[in-house]
């Protein structure tokens, strides 16, 4: 168990329940896990160091699976522990709700064109409660009408960022007003860690 292990990590198995990755198949690693294609090999179980075997256990208890571009930051553990565990909080630990962390990484791979972020996230999206009529939106590149506040709200805020890399006072009032500065923070961490993975799933060319 690795020390930055916490109430939210311990539970985050159980949360991720349902949700996770229906399409996902069985890798060589690990039962549970799914295989991940790629532009270069992927580590197989008996190539693992010990400190990659104690990173890949610690991604399984807490996602159930090896979905993502986990299997390329195992190549550089001293990028895959911290990065695994930012993506961990992102995921499971912030104050926002599953269907609104899901939108979020959504606005992610659209603006990075992500097809493996992409086609992890929808149906874990869906599953959550986002309808298949905003994931479709997104997905063709448009912006989605949603009747929740919050969720148009996050859409504005999440674009608006990516694109021109700042808030405007009056959106940054508004997300102030109704997330907190907690909230806020909490935003952009999460746009920063699946901008992260997004790169790396479209440089080495990963997707389930």
């Amino acid at each position: 168990m690795i020390p930055f292990q916490s109430a939210w990590e311990a539970t985050a198995s159980a949360r991720l329940g349902a949700f996770a990755h229906p399409g996902a198949r069985p890798s060589s690693l690990q039962p549970g896990s799914s295989i991940m294609q790629a532009r270069f090999p992927l580590p197989e179980p008996s190539g693992l160091t010990p400190e990659q075997r104690r990173i890949h256990d610690s991604i399984l208890s807490t996602r159930g699976n090896l979905s993502g571009p986990f299997l390329a930051w195992l190549q550089v553990p001293g990028l895959a522990s911290p990065a695994e565990r930012l993506g961990a909080f992102c995921r499971y630990g912030t104050s926002f709700a599953l269907v609104e962390s899901e939108l979020l990484i959504l606005c992610v791979a659209r603006h990075y064109r992500c097809e493996g972020e992409r086609l992890i996230h929808e149906p874990i999206a869906i599953q959550a409660g986002l309808p298949a009529e905003a994931v479709a939106a997104l997905r063709a590149d448009r912006t989605p009408e949603l009747a929740d506040a919050r969720q148009a709200l996050l859409v504005r805020l999440a674009d608006t960022l990516l694109v021109d890399k700042r808030w405007p006072d009056e959106l940054y009032a508004e997300g102030l007003a109704t997330f907190g500065t907690q909230g806020m923070v909490e935003l952009v961490g999460i746009l920063g860690y699946y901008a992260l993975t997004a790169y790396t799933l479209n440089a080495f060319e990963m997707r389930p």
